[in-house]
């Protein structure tokens, strides 16, 4: 609350919602995408969660090797790089983006 006194256009998260149980995250992800709709806030976010990625992010850079391998503003990201398979086709990518499209389309 006290950085968003200040009326930043940025905010920087670091792995905002480790620690966190489902819900709570859950919770913390609509949260941020108000506020980016409400201020119009830009996110810079750091996170290993698929979830919070998939539900707030616009566009992804991936980082392998301290080097940005793939950035895109689809969250279908398509890269040979094993890693980036797995983590972005895998069943958990697979499972975050149906979820993501289920609560869109409840709204």
């Amino acid at each position: 609350a006290r950085a968003l006194s200040v009326d930043p256009e940025i905010i920087f998260l670091d792995e905002p919602t480790a620690g966190l149980d489902p819900i709570g995250a859950a919770a913390f992800d609509r949260l941020i995408r108000e506020l980016q709709t409400s201020l119009g806030l830009t996110v810079f976010m750091v996170t290993h969660d698929l979830d919070s990625l998939v539900a707030i992010c616009d566009r992804i850079a991936v980082l392998v090797d301290k080097k940005i391998r793939v950035a895109s503003m689809d969250k279908h990201l398509e890269d040979p790089h094993p890693w980036i398979q797995e983590y972005f086709q895998g069943p958990r990518a697979r499972a975050a983006q149906n979820a993501w499209a289920q609560s869109l389309e409840a709204v």
